[in-house]
């Protein structure tokens, strides 16, 4: 919990079991629906809201949040990217220096009242920056497309990231639908790009021209190469969403073996599991050591490997079914890839290629 703040959260002593309960009775079975359905997808969202879980990743432990991610992956692809993308920005806002701010959005991320977005994914890119900001007064101006923003039609802002000259870089807050103001440029957004997976999540682009973002709307500023620290640091949090997708995979394959007894599901699902809770094990030791290991980079490989393969698996013994659209095998199988590429730094393409070379 951030110190001397009221978030307005219900949060339980045992926020874990009250995710997993409710992931399980009310989100699981209707997984394949959240995919494609923006109203299910919305109404699961607020769920987790009433449940106090959306902004645990500062209100919870380092491992409290990773076993918390790992969970809702498990259940449904879709709902764990759209609440990540809310739960970072609670984060970023908890974390800044900006104390208004604070005051005016914490206790109302808790609730869900006000749902923020993220785009700031851009400036990982090398290159000319996509999206620049020019100090000025009262703020700073921006200008430029943010490639990625998720959460169209649920989040009513999102927090942009945008290049200074000198190589920093400023957070702020800025609406997440069209707008246009003759004293402070305009926002317009694309429509929602049509994905393998995770549909309803509503991804858009955004382009700001002139746009002024005021001084009590930033939510930080970051030295030049933050954004490269922050990759390496947080290099396993994307693995969460890889480990709960193979997991979802397993539960297929194991409730293909009780239903088909066939010896070699049993032995194939064992061996699965074995690998995955060694991987896991690795990981979350990490996670509860507060480290970044020189093997991290392996181990994000890792359970990217093990996603795309226990998802696979998932496919194989669901046999010709898995080919129907609606098919959880395949749903999970789309998801795997997309966690293959999620939060993707040149460092994580290279260990993931070398281990699928490598067999």
């Amino acid at each position: 919990m951030v110190k001397g703040l009221q978030t307005s959260s219900n949060l339980s002593s045992n926020p874990l079991e009250d995710a997993r309960s409710y992931l399980q009775a009310c989100v699981a079975p209707q997984a394949d629906r959240l995919d494609g359905d923006r109203v299910a997808l919305r109404e699961a969202l607020m769920g987790l809201a009433d449940r106090g879980l959306l902004t645990l990743r500062f209100e919870a432990g380092a491992d409290v949040f990773a076993e918390y991610q790992e969970t809702i992956a498990r259940y449904s692809g879709a709902l764990a990217f759209l609440q990540t993308q809310h739960q970072s920005a609670a984060a970023m806002v908890a974390a800044s220096s900006n104390e208004s701010l604070k005051r005016d959005y914490l206790p109302h991320l808790a609730t869900g009242d006000r749902l923020l977005g993220v785009g700031f994914s851009q400036l990982r890119r090398s290159g000319p920056p996509p999206v620049r900001a020019h100090l000025t007064d009262g703020g700073y101006q921006i200008d430029g497309e943010v490639p990625w923003v998720t959460g169209w039609g649920y989040f009513q802002e999102f927090i942009v990231g945008a290049m200074l000259p000198d190589g920093r870089s400023v957070f702020g807050i800025v609406p997440l639908v069209p707008t246009d103001r003759a004293s402070g440029g305009s926002i317009e957004f694309g429509e929602p790009m049509q994905l393998n997976a995770l549909s309803a999540t509503n991804t858009v682009t955004a382009r700001l021209e002139n746009w002024l973002l005021s001084s009590d709307r930033v939510v930080s500023l970051k030295p030049t190469g933050w954004m490269e620290t922050q990759g390496m640091k947080n290099v396993l949090n994307h693995s969460f969403f890889a480990l709960g997708c193979a997991r979802a995979g397993l539960d297929i394959v194991e409730e293909a073996a009780q239903r088909k007894q066939q010896p070699f599901i049993f032995e194939a699902f064992a061996a699965l599991d074995r690998e995955l809770k060694s991987c896991r094990e690795q990981i979350f030791a990490r996670v509860r050591a507060q480290e970044t290991s020189l093997d991290a980079i392996a181990l994000r490989a890792e359970a990217i490997d093990l996603a795309v393969r226990c998802a696979h698996a998932a496919v194989t013994v669901s046999s010709g079914a898995a080919n129907y659209s609606h098919h959880r095998a395949g749903r999970v199988y789309r998801e795997a890839l997309v966690y293959t590429v999620s939060g993707q730094t040149t460092a994580v393409m290279e260990a993931t290629l070398a281990r699928l070379v490598g067999g």
